[in-house]
């Protein structure tokens, strides 16, 4: 089992749309940028656990808990015209983008990036290195565990 930090804005999905359908797979659509996607199709897997981050909102920071459910597929906002995600140089045949599927495990209390920082256990986190943007990053299982057994 892996841990990973998912960035997702709170007024496209948020930690509350996933609870409110906790059975549901939410895709994760949307990422463009090739190291994120990468993180995905190359090393998620089902099980792997989630700290589901809002981002680009009033208070950003660690809203819950989700688990990947499936592997990496092809990210359908990129075929789809209407979409912001609109990628015309891909094709079903050969997708540029791929996502997973993530499913409701908790909400926590909102852990934002200052909360995050004053934990010296937790200085190593790429979401709190300057210039850091990447919308997926990988968590320690130090990291993890301390976040769900110590601030949630």
């Amino acid at each position: 089992m892996r841990y990973w930090l998912m960035k997702s804005e709170p007024d496209e999905t948020s930690i509350d749309d996933l609870m409110a359908e906790p059975q549901r797979a939410f895709e994760w659509t949307g990422v463009r940028n090739y190291q994120a996607r990468n993180f995905m199709r190359d090393d998620m897997q089902a099980g792997d656990r989630v700290l589901f981050w809002h981002s680009s909102c009033a208070e950003p920071g660690i809203a819950g808990l989700a688990e990947v459910v499936g592997s990496a597929h092809a990210d359908s906002s990129q075929f789809d015209p209407a979409s912001p995600y609109y990628d015309a140089k891909s094709t079903p045949e050969a997708p540029r983008w791929q996502c997973v599927d993530v499913r409701f495990l908790s909400k926590t209390p909102l852990l934002t990036p200052a909360l995050l920082r004053q934990h010296p256990p937790l200085e190593q986190m790429q979401v709190l290195k300057k210039g850091n943007r990447l919308s997926i990053t990988p968590v320690s299982q130090t990291e993890w565990e301390y976040i769900t057994t110590q601030l949630c």
